[in-house]
């Protein structure tokens, strides 16, 4: 079959926290198993491939917010037309958020976003910088949270359930929700870059593709070292936290 083609958004400005880094390991488990896998950095909406089968969009800066979010709507269209197709789309931080209805500034202003996910982005009582752990449908996920915001009014499943940390926001009396689910975009607070520590996302996000081209995925063997050592990080956050091992 042909290559893959996995977009990376604004690869410069939405790579904080390590987060564009989410589209090569993307591309390397897809040669593990076997496939072709290009990435393409899209900078302007006249860098779009013809063809798309994986979207990641990382996070930024606040300084940057209205910029990137200038850039993202020249790509509106396209971005609609991937979720409705059910391309795969990773979205962290920032990213996510400025495809909301929008984004509450602690100043009381307002960075209206592209309106293609139900919620809003809203400030937190303080920032949330420490490991995420959320317990999910692919199992537990880890990463580090860094956000100043938390998630309000998504008509949508949550990626999981918090077992550590803030995810979209604190709960009195319960446990928290991270993330957001529509169809096959994936919206998420974990950095790290998030598909390097959790490989079960990331290979969800790979066998979806592949699928809608009618081939299966199967991790190659060369993954089996590295998801043993990604395992082995989650466990040692978990466990340092209180939880037990995987």
């Amino acid at each position: 079959m042909r290559a893959l083609t996995i977009v990376s958004v604004l690869p410069e400005l939405l790579g904080s926290n390590g987060d564009a880094a989410n589209a090569r390991v993307l591309a390397q488990r897809a040669r593990w198993a076997g496939f072709d896998a290009d990435i393409a950095p899209v900078r302007t909406v006249a860098d779009l491939p013809e063809q798309v089968d994986l979207v990641v969009i990382g996070s930024g800066s606040d300084t940057g917010l209205t910029a990137v979010r200038d850039i993202l709507a020249t790509m509106t269209e396209q971005l609609r037309g991937w979720c409705a197709a059910g391309i795969p789309i990773l979205a962290v931080g920032t990213g996510w958020e400025l495809l909301s209805w929008g984004i509450e500034l602690g100043d009381g202003a307002i960075v209206e976003g592209l309106g293609i996910v139900t919620g809003r982005a809203v400030p937190l009582p303080e920032r949330a910088t420490d490991d995420l752990i959320v317990d999910s449908r692919l199992g537990r996920l880890v990463g580090f949270e860094n956000h100043a915001r938390g998630y309000v009014g998504a008509e949508a499943s949550p990626l999981g359930r918090v077992r550590s940390g803030t995810g979209n926001g604190p709960v009195p009396g319960g446990t928290g929700v991270e993330g957001l689910v529509m169809g096959n975009l994936f919206g998420t607070h974990l950095h790290g870059p998030v598909l390097a520590r959790n490989p079960a996302l990331a290979d969800h996000l790979l066998r979806t593709a592949l699928a809608r081209s009618g081939a299966e995925y199967v991790p190659g063997e060369q993954a089996a070292t590295v998801d043993e050592i990604a395992k082995a990080a989650r466990n040692d956050i978990a466990v340092r936290l209180g939880l037990t091992a995987e």
